[in-house]
């Protein structure tokens, strides 16, 4: 952990120091060496939340962009339970800053424990993630009419993709990438709407991180995400009704035949 209670106040680990767990109450022990980040550790490596992963310098790098206040800050749900957001906002959203591989049960479980919730995944903890992705974002990226908006018709070579498609908080993704103009951006992933399509939107990583500071996270998701979202799911609908509309025709051709074969072209009564 980043942060631990000294005397009531939210401190960074220093060497000696001993600090006091928010989520359980009892001692921690400040960690600092020349090896890992300074931390505040369990005694005995207890940890009190199942959620908690070992925090990396992408970690730290990406809490730092935010007010002190907000990092590592305790969540409560409606029965009690009770966790530790990375950071929770103003507004509420609290963001989870996700570097290790994370199973479905547990991904599933923190999305419904934290209702307004966003992921920033780190691209760049498995090579290949990155390299594939931009690959098949160079060979089958479609056109559209939004020089923003990517939309990728194959995308089985990402695994990080697939990890994340079908997840249904808001999902960012760091690749570490630039735009043309230097400025560091991330790639939010649209929920999954279609098969064998992925769609993606490049976010200034500044300007992510200022709508939140200024409460404004809602506004992206209300004049941008969700109007794609909207215009996606309608073109997904024609595309079905235009497809079962087609498969009727060729039932009703289908059957036409088999009365021509039966009946010589009279009609079955």
């Amino acid at each position: 952990m980043k942060f631990a209670l000294v005397n009531g106040e939210k401190e960074e680990a220093t060497k000696g120091a001993k600090g006091v767990c928010q989520l359980c109450g009892s001692e921690l022990i400040a960690r600092c060496g020349e090896v890992n980040i300074n931390h505040w550790a369990h005694k005995r490596n207890r940890i009190c939340d199942p959620w908690w992963e070992n925090e990396t310098d992408w970690h730290r790098s990406w809490k730092d962009k935010f007010p002190k206040d907000w990092q590592e800050k305790l969540h409560f749900d409606e029965s009690g339970e009770k966790h530790i957001a990375d950071v929770k906002t103003n507004d509420d959203w609290c963001i989870e800053f996700q570097h290790s591989s994370l199973n479905p049960e547990e991904c599933r479980a923190r999305n419904a424990f934290y209702r307004k919730l966003v992921w920033v995944v780190d691209g760049t903890r498995r090579k290949r993630d990155k390299l594939n992705f931009h690959r098949i974002l160079d060979e089958f990226a479609i056109r559209s009419d939004d020089p923003r908006f990517k939309a990728i018709m194959e995308q089985d070579d990402c695994k990080l993709i697939k990890e994340w498609h079908e997840n249904k908080a808001f999902v960012f993704l760091d690749f570490q990438d630039e735009d043309k103009a230097g400025n560091p951006i991330i790639w939010f992933l649209f929920p999954k709407i279609a098969e064998n399509e992925v769609n993606l939107l490049p976010v200034l990583r500044d300007y992510f991180v200022e709508l939140h500071k200024n409460n404004r996270f809602d506004e992206l998701v209300e004049k941008t995400i969700a109007p794609i979202i909207k215009k996606l799911t309608h073109k997904e609908k024609v595309k079905v009704e235009m497809e079962q509309s087609r498969e009727r025709d060729r039932e009703r051709e289908r059957k036409a035949r088999m009365d021509r074969l039966l009946y010589g072209g009279r009609t079955c009564r």
